[in-house]
């Protein structure tokens, strides 16, 4: 599936607003403090303007903050639609904004302004970067919307491990209180589940509750479960890192002169230099097409390295999907039951594979884009997904079954521990390890994975230091990631020893 837009600093899915990169604090910055005073002048009045629009939630607003406060290059990168909803979405997600502070960076950062603001909906910090043209009109050029650290100014006191959990307690019972949250979200301490509740719609349609055994949409977190069977079949000595996959490819998928190039290794780390068979092929297709792993060869076919294999990180839907392909050959059995015989039936995983979305699953949630301009408020994402999810990514499962992977995983019960840590160790200074996502912060070292899509947010959060489990599944644009954030900011402050 196409990635998340994983990484935390892009919050609006799909939208122009979002795509321009940016960072609250740019690397090799050493440090910042916050001004809680708003810029002056035309540049306070367009952020002032910005502001009074997102928290609006009109559409006749926002229409009127781009026609006088962005400039004509800023509006033309994409259809007014485009940008209301990418604001709209904004305060979906974020609950309205509110001024914090400008930060002020040494060295100083000449080209942006960075703007911290607090959101209403999880009290998190955001930071919003303005790139302002020529005086003295001052328009808006560029902008942004990441996720920030907390202000220099403001104190954020150690959680014993107990009222820690107390706030996550709280903050999901509000967010499932007041309808904000579509979705199931579980938080365990090893095997002990602490919570585990749902709320939202699982089908709009016939307005059908989600509950915390709902299948949801993983996105991209099969990855996980086809990078555990390659490591799996690497310690069987089916597999090598090194194995050039050409040896397991024949040409109906790529030219033996690209096989011949990369490794397994590779696949398993995105240094393929491969893309996304999410192309104008697939996009002009019937997903009818698609169900075997066979059936993708011609959007995958035409596919070439964007640079030497091995070079560098290049998050790559194809080279994932491929790595399944290999399973097949390594294995001589169908990839998805190979999942479901290795990964899914040893942790007792029973409502998770991938599903064929033209059968009447039970209980299967819907996923659901907003769409401010419908009358129903949604749009499903029947027409826009795959009929049935692979190796990359659109499969199911629940939060409950994803906290059983995650046991299974820690136990020794797919893998070795020495294999383990070769998974969960950064390969390429991406965070990013075989098949999992590994950061370390005050929360200690967190692994596991995110996905997204339209309809689509899910997230596993591994805590190897503390233990807890947190998954957090949702059937709407960015529904699950910005809990798990929240949730991850009050594990980080947990006092050692409490």
């Amino acid at each position: 599936m196409r990635k998340a837009i994983a990484a935390a600093s892009t919050l609006v899915l799909f939208s122009v607003l979002a795509l321009v990169p940016a960072q609250a604090q740019a690397p090799g910055e050493i440090s910042f403090r916050d001004r809680p005073t708003p810029p002056e002048g035309r540049m306070g009045e367009r952020l002032q303007s910005l502001l009074q629009a997102l928290n609006s939630g009109s559409p006749d607003r926002i229409r009127r903050f781009l026609d006088e406060d962005c400039d004509e290059s800023f509006r033309k990168t994409a259809p007014a639609d485009r940008h209301i909803g990418a604001l709209l979405g904004t305060l979906r997600d974020t609950g309205g904004l509110d001024f914090h502070a400008v930060r002020l960076y040494t060295p100083e950062r000449k080209d942006d302004t960075v703007v911290i603001a607090k959101d209403r909906t999880y009290g998190s910090w955001r930071a919003l970067v303005l790139r302002f043209g020529p005086a003295p009109e001052f328009l808006i050029t560029r902008l942004s919307f990441n996720d920030a650290r907390t202000p220099s100014d403001v104190s954020e006191p150690a959680l014993t491990r107990a009222s820690a959990e107390r706030e996550i307690a709280a903050l999901v019972d509000r967010l499932v209180g007041t309808g904000v949250f579509s979705g199931a979200a579980l938080v365990a301490r090893g095997e002990t589940v602490l919570l585990a509740k749902a709320a939202g719609e699982a089908d709009k349609s016939f307005h059908v509750p989600n509950n915390v055994d709902t299948k949801f949409n993983l996105g991209s977190m099969n990855k996980m479960f086809t990078s555990t069977a390659a490591v799996r079949l690497v310690e069987q000595g089916k597999l090598s890192y090194d194995d050039r996959i050409g040896k397991f490819l024949d040409e109906s998928w790529l030219p033996k002169d690209v096989t011949d190039r990369i490794t397994v290794r590779h696949l398993l780390t995105h240094s393929s230099g491969l893309g996304s068979y999410f192309n104008q092929e697939y996009e002009r297709s019937s997903r009818e097409l698609f169900r075997k792993l066979d059936d993708y060869k011609p959007l995958i076919r035409n596919d070439r390295p964007a640079f030497t294999p091995g070079e560098r990180f290049q998050y790559s839907n194809t080279g994932m999907f491929l790595l399944g392909v290999i399973i097949e050959k390594a294995t001589g059995e169908d990839y998805f039951g190979h999942i479901s015989r290795v990964i899914y039936q040893p942790a007792g995983m029973k409502n998770s594979d991938c599903y064929e979305m033209d059968y009447p699953v039970e209980n299967l949630a819907v996923g659901y884009s907003p769409d401010w301009k419908s009358p129903y408020g949604w749009q499903n994402n029947y027409y826009k997904h795959v009929i049935k999810g692979g190796p990359a990514g659109g499969g199911f499962s629940t939060v409950r079954d994803l906290h059983r992977f995650a046991l299974a995983l820690r136990s020794g019960k797919y893998v070795s521990q020495e294999s383990l840590k070769t998974m969960w160790t950064d390969q390429l200074g991406a965070n990013y390890g075989f098949g999992f996502s590994v950061t370390k912060g005050p929360e200690g070292r967190v692994v596991g994975h995110s996905g997204g899509f339209f309809g689509i947010n899910s997230q596993l959060d591994i805590y190897l230091d503390s233990d807890y489990v947190v998954a957090v599944m949702s059937n709407v644009d960015m529904g699950a990631s910005p809990l798990a954030r929240a949730i991850r900011k009050l594990i980080a402050r947990i006092q050692p020893g409490s």
